[in-house]
């Protein structure tokens, strides 16, 4: 600011800066500027991500978990108020929404008003990324019984069925804690056409119901806490990560039909079943996430002897203490396994496998059940090309100096590969390197406060 101006260095900005800027705030702090000058206020109109949750509306240091009845109104009647005011001040088709996503309570009519407002933005204007975001008001699911389920179910098909002009153009669905009809989820499914997010906590059709799901763009799909018998996935030809959190203990539980971009999946180790076969059989790739330090890892050849197919094996050993919990208490009353280790005893331990070519680990150590796990691999894996060898983790956060037993020396690096090679028949070319290899940092996952060990 110049001496003796009156105009600050900001408000000298042009529109679509100062649109950037906004964009970044949630709704609440971006409506505030308006107080500022009637050119603040028309900016607002031009917002192209609005975010308007009621957690933005809560008192300081409240959360959704503990919110009473009193402030659940309260902050639903705001969330109303904000999605009516900030979409009635844009210019219909004036300017593009890249973002509309709110998070709501279904209790009274805000669900509706805010329906009808979003389904009028999206009859007028373009909107890109649209996400609903529907809370009951209890996270813990111990606290809602199955009235209330049924309850919240039917309030939500009611919002539903009144907003079919909002459903129609979602791309985004969070739904927690309802029970629905036989057929209401299908019909969800047929309206929301865009929809590309579907995540459902503790929601189901009655105790012990069949969850099918066919989709022509759905390409992630959380299901979390449900009470489910079984989950067929019959028909996603989008679908790239399924996360199936806290199913009930029946055999065959997961059904995959035609899924054929589906990356990400988590199973129980097992001998090869018909099942697991229908699983695995069109695996090309695997990558195995925080596997425990210090444990066999024979277990994980069930995935060779299901997966005829698969070219790639990467494996990460880790003990990420920022990520696991340590309270001894807590880790009783979530029903936390102490037994890190996998007992496996493969029904054909003498198989080959033929299709293998790469073998990545990370967090490689020169202990005896490291060097026994590669060299059983190699043994059936009858045309492996390349074995790479990578160090442990390190984590900023973790502050973690443990002493890793890595092949840092040229004298190491050949006796580890004495070690790993006698007595067997391969062709595989063995990599201990400091450094990873760019195509398969792309691959490995883990953590941004993470880095590889290359201390000698």
């Amino acid at each position: 600011m110049g001496k003796g101006s009156r105009d600050d260095m900001l408000s000298a900005l042009p529109d679509d800066i100062l649109v950037n800027i906004l964009d970044r705030l949630n709704v609440p702090e971006a409506a505030r500027t308006s107080i500022l000058a009637r050119r603040w206020g028309q900016l607002c109109g031009k917002l192209s991500r609005l975010i308007i949750s009621v957690q933005d509306f809560l008192p300081e240091g409240v959360l959704h978990s503990n919110v009473s009845v009193d402030e659940l109104v309260r902050t639903n009647a705001a969330v109303v108020q904000a999605t009516e005011s900030i979409l009635a001040r844009r210019n219909p088709g004036e300017h593009t929404i890249r973002l509309l996503s709110t998070t709501f309570y279904l209790r009274d009519d805000a669900p509706l008003s805010i329906g009808r407002a979003v389904g009028h933005a999206m009859a007028t204007h373009l909107v890109e990324v649209a996400k609903f975001s529907v809370r009951t008001g209890t996270d813990d699911i111990a606290e809602i019984d199955d009235d209330e389920l049924v309850t919240c179910g039917r309030k939500f098909m009611v919002f539903f069925d009144a907003c079919s002009n909002a459903f129609g153009g979602l791309t985004s669905l969070e739904l927690q804690n309802l029970r629905f009809g036989e057929s209401d989820i299908s019909s969800i499914l047929v309206s929301c056409k865009r929809l590309k997010h579907l995540h459902l906590y503790n929601c189901d059709s009655g105790e012990h119901s069949t969850l099918q799901v066919e989709h022509a763009h759905l390409n992630e799909l959380c299901i979390t806490q449900c009470r489910l018998t079984h989950v067929k996935l019959s028909w996603l030809p989008q679908l790239t990560l399924l996360v199936f959190d806290g199913w009930i203990d029946f055999d065959d539980p997961l059904f995959i039909g035609h899924v054929p971009l589906l990356t990400s999946i988590w199973v129980q180790p097992e001998c090869p079943t018909q099942s697991l076969a229908s699983v695995f059989c069109q695996l090309r790739f695997v990558n195995l996430v925080n596997l425990p330090e210090g444990y066999d890892l024979t277990w994980t050849m069930f995935i060779l002897e299901a997966a005829p197919l698969l070219k790639d094996l990467y494996i990460t050993v880790w003990d990420h203490a920022c990520s696991m919990e340590m309270d001894e208490e807590k880790r009783k009353k979530e029903l936390y396994s102490e037994d890190k280790g996998v007992e496996w005893d493969s029904a054909t331990a003498d198989f080959q496998h033929r299709s293998l070519v790469t073998l990545v680990i990370c967090g490689f150590e020169s202990e005896d059940y490291f060097v026994n796990y590669v060299r059983r691999v190699m043994a059936a894996a009858v045309n492996l090309e390349d074995v790479f060898l990578y160090s442990r983790l390190l984590c900023a956060n973790c502050k973690d100096e443990k002493q890793v037993r890595f092949p840092w020396t040229k004298r190491q690096r050949i006796s580890l590969k004495k070690r790993i090679t006698v007595g067997i028949e391969s062709f595989a070319i063995i990599h201990s390197n400091k450094m990873v290899r760019e195509d398969h940092q792309a691959k490995i996952l883990y953590p941004e406060c993470s880095r590889f060990d290359t201390s000698c």
